[in-house]
């Protein structure tokens, strides 16, 4: 005893500094020693009397320690054996015996020297009440942490609960006890034995309440294992059953694919429970049932919506203008209204998409117009044609109590196109009906109002989707027919007809080329005049769009095919000569203004579906009994217009010099040639009232006028529409002065301003002002 008091007498003593390991008095262990300053350190202590100083580093994942690296108290402890291994490694066994302090570091270089001053002196201690109470409490609390744990052999608390010596007992139960490193240093640095038991105490309490919630968890995680285990078990029974009936053994596993699926999809709790429902009823029915192709069907369409699929939107302002100008001629409003959404959807991202109603006539482009914006926007296409759709399933969908139900077309369309965003066309919903089924034009007030769409609920689906982000494109011919709450919500934008430059213009530009492409000519083999495109214009079409310009140039482009193939010539060439060659003779013709002036016969305007034309008006008055003979086939509205004129008439006698009987010993006969066409409208009460009154008083109408514009009982001008198509019709027939009512001023913003150079325009308030224009004033005598 006295050699080894001398032995731990010495001060000055070798240093390996451990990692993630601390070394307790009285305790036996065995580590390994890698690093080179650790060997040579050990090395010295071998060579000497076999004492080391072991201590813990404060960071374990330090390499290369110094001096600041490492804890200031340790263990002073004797190496008790040493083992090489492979990879110069050595494998130590060292019996703690003594805590000790760091007083000074004599050395790091080779190896770390350090002079040490021991701490522990409780071998003789006798431990008074509060101790032994301390005592007893630690050990308790150990045997209930060995309960806890069940990673401790029962002899080892069987050796603890033999040793009285409070210090020793703390350190015992800290070797044997999981702490962290920090915990297990402040236990090492902790030199009073009570205040160690106390310390050790706390840390026995926190690990018992952090091993019973551990308990706990895995109690409930083996709860989930065997419920998951059993599932299994019984789904293997379920498919040993199902192939022995014969029926679907692929269920189980088209059922995980529905779970995995439906894991992948953002909804939110409400849906994903319902859908999820539907799965395990997929899972819980027969394969032969009947409802089990329903349920699957059903899910097989909700997973394949596009809940959160969406394509970016083009901000390019200039490239998505240049985008529409390439695939459309004109159409600016349609053009500027795109601009704008894409303008506001760089400053707000929430922004609703627009509904759009693109009203106009025929062949205009409004249908084509749909897939430039798609394009434009770089989004998906869809479009759906609502003309004779009579059925609110068709929007709506069927109800899954229906055998053979589906979706509607518009989520149907949703799901086809893959994206929550598309472009969507409702292409001709002017020509909706309606019959016992339900009133579609009723059932798109939800899809197209965008307070409401954001959760439209099909009848099959049952389920909200969101059609906020949608851009709806409606097209109609005519607004008359479209129920007044659906109009409500669209924003319409109206699209005339094309002036006759406009058509030249879209004909040199995209139909020529597009049917040369596809009649597999180039453009070297075909050229068509200037001219002969505006006689194609003018007398084999008679439309407003340009559907049938590009029929006939698609009929001239095949004749030219087969004139290339049959006399093997490379060019040809079509104008105004040989065009009837092509297209045979013309189909339509446009009244020219008169030669001469006459008396009793006007010049009025009108509108049509096709686009605008030039009306004679002729009056001739007879000796009768003051009867007014309508003929030509005139609506309602022109009777009561042309009756209207005579009452004015009437009433301006004495101004205007006509006979004050004329109205009891004359007929008057008013008619409109063409008598197979049909007429009406607001607007030809000024005409017929100029033809009467030329008549009567033998005062010849101006051949260079044409006039448009209601009349009232008093003589004054009406407000009328289709200003535009009235004014290109003008200028096709050669007038060179058009009577507008005062109140169309407003209109000749749309007009082009080559026709405003070719045309006079006044404005007219009153019957007077009309008559000073038309009538020439100088009598002529009837023959």
């Amino acid at each position: 005893m006295d050699e080894q008091k001398e032995k731990l007498d010495q001060h000055t003593l070798p240093l390996i500094p451990l990692r993630g390991l601390t070394v307790f008095p009285h305790m036996v262990l065995h580590f390994d020693v890698g690093r080179e300053r650790s060997i040579n350190a050990l090395e010295e202590a071998m060579v000497n009397d076999q004492m080391i100083f072991l201590s813990a580093q404060k960071e374990a994942e330090t390499s290369s320690p110094t001096s600041e690296d490492v804890y200031e108290v340790g263990t002073i402890s004797r190496v008790k054996q040493m083992l090489k291994l492979p990879g110069d490694n050595i494998r130590v066994l060292v019996e703690g015996i003594k805590r000790g302090r760091v007083k000074k570091f004599v050395q790091e270089i080779p190896y770390f020297v350090v002079e040490v001053e021991e701490q522990d002196n409780e071998e003789d201690d006798t431990p008074d009440a509060e101790t032994e109470a301390l005592m007893r409490s630690v050990v308790d609390t150990f045997e209930k942490y060995i309960e806890a744990s069940n990673k401790i052999s029962p002899e080892i608390f069987i050796t603890i609960t033999e040793i009285e010596i409070p210090g020793r007992l703390a350190d015992t139960i800290a070797a044997n006890v999981v702490l962290k490193p920090h915990q297990k240093q402040e236990m090492l640095e902790a030199f009073d034995p009570s205040e160690r038991l106390e310390t050790l105490y706390r840390f026995l309490l926190e690990e018992i309440e952090i091993l019973e919630i551990e308990k706990k968890i895995n109690t409930r995680v083996k709860k989930q294992i065997n419920k998951v285990q059993k599932e299994y078990y019984l789904r293997e029974q379920l498919r040993a059953i199902q192939k022995e009936l014969g029926e679907d053994e692929g269920v189980l596993e088209e059922v995980e694919e529905y779970k995995k699926q439906l894991k992948k999809i953002k909804l939110p709790k409400e849906l994903h429970q319902k859908i999820e429902r539907e799965i395990e009823r997929l899972m819980k029915l027969p394969a032969s049932s009947a409802e089990t192709g329903v349920i699957r069907n059903y899910i097989d369409w909700v997973l394949n919506l596009p809940w959160n699929k969406e394509t970016k939107d083009r901000m390019d302002l200039k490239k998505s203008s240049d985008i529409l100008e390439e695939d459309h001629h004109g159409l600016e409003k349609v053009k500027e209204r795109i601009l704008e959404y894409l303008a506001i959807r760089q400053l707000s991202k929430s922004m609703k998409g627009p509904i759009l109603c693109l009203v106009g006539p025929p062949g205009v482009g409004k249908t084509s117009i749909g897939k430039s914006v798609a394009r434009a926007l770089n989004r998906k296409f869809v479009r759906m044609s609502l003309g004779g759709v009579r059925d609110e399933a068709e929007i709506r969908g069927h109800r899954r109590t229906y055998i053979g139900a589906i979706p509607g077309r518009i989520i149907s369309s949703i799901r086809q196109v893959g994206t929550k965003n598309p472009v969507f066309l409702l292409d001709e919903i002017d020509k909706l009906a309606s019959d016992f089924r339900g009133d579609p034009a009723s059932a798109l007030l939800e899809v197209l109002d965008p307070e409401q769409n954001h959760d439209f609920t099909d009848h099959f689906m049952e389920l909200p989707f969101n059609l906020s982000k949608v851009m709806f494109i409606t097209t109609a011919n005519t607004l008359d027919t479209i129920p007044r709450a659906l109009l409500d919500r669209m924003e319409v934008i109206r699209i005339p007809g094309y002036t006759e430059d406009e058509k030249l213009s879209i004909a040199e530009k995209y139909l020529l080329p597009k049917q040369i492409k596809d009649h597999g000519l180039k453009t070297d083999n075909l050229k068509i005049s200037e001219n002969a495109l505006r006689d194609i214009i003018n007398n084999y079409t008679r439309e407003s769009g340009v559907r049938n310009l590009e029929r006939q140039i698609a009929n001239i482009c095949r004749k030219v095919v087969k004139r290339i193939v049959e006399e093997e010539i490379q060019y040809v060439r079509i104008n105004p000569g040989n065009i009837k060659k092509y297209l045979g003779t013309p189909q339509f013709r446009y009244e020219m203004a008169a030669q001469k002036d006459e008396v009793g016969i006007a010049r009025g305007l009108a509108w049509t579906r096709v686009g605008g034309d030039t009306i004679s008006i002729e009056v001739t008055p007879m000796k009768g009994t003051g009867k007014l003979v309508l003929t030509g086939q005139l609506g309602d509205v022109m009777k009561e217009s042309a009756r209207a004129g005579i009452s004015y008439i009437r009433s301006r006698i004495d101004v205007l010099g006509i006979d004050p009987e004329f109205h009891s010993n004359r007929d008057i006969h008013i008619h409109i040639p063409e008598g197979g066409t049909p007429k009406d409208g607001p607007s030809a009460g000024i005409t017929m009232a100029t033809a009467v009154i030329s008549s009567l008083t033998g005062i010849p109408v101006s051949k260079d006028v044409a006039m448009t514009g209601e009349i009232t009982l008093r003589g004054r001008v009406l407000v009328i529409g289709g200003v535009k198509e009235k004014v290109l019709a003008a200028k096709r027939a050669g007038i060179k002065k058009v009577l507008l009512p005062m109140e169309n001023k407003k209109d000749m913003d749309e007009i082009p301003e080559n026709v405003k150079r070719k045309i006079e325009f006044v404005f007219v308030e009153h019957m007077d002002e009309v008559l000073e224009h038309a009538l020439l004033r100088e009598p002529q005598n009837e023959n």
